[in-house]
This record gives structure tokens, sequence and C-alpha cells, in this order.
């Protein structure tokens, strides 16, 4: 897991589960092989970067 690496120009995704308000979390793929994780509502406070793995046992957790 990380943070410092710069996704300017990331293809960003919001879930279509989530609500006009904007109240979301966005996941991008990254050129490591993460997977990075933002606030939707605060964008540059950062991100987190994690592997497939636990990234898939976290929504299938979620479901």
């Amino acid at each position: 897991m990380g943070t410092n690496q710069d996704l300017t120009g990331a293809p960003w995704r919001k879930s279509s589960y989530s609500g006009t308000s904007g109240d979301c979390v966005e996941v991008a793929p990254t050129p490591t092989t993460h997977i990075a994780i933002r606030d939707s509502k605060a964008p540059t406070l950062g991100h987190l970067r994690v592997t497939p793995t636990p990234f898939t046992a976290f929504v299938q957790w979620l479901k």
C-alpha cells in the first residue's frame, strides 16, 4: 500500500450506485498494477494504493 504516485489524468471511476450528492469513493488503475482509491468529495487530499487481491476481498466483503 502506498500514496506517493502521481495520478494526474488517471481514469477515476465512481460507482453507479453513488448518489447525486457525490458522497462516494473513486477508484483508478495505476501503471504499477495497483488500484488507487480516493474520496470523491476531496480528491486533492490524496489517495491510497492497494494491490488487486485485498481490493477484491474488500469489495466482496461489502456485498
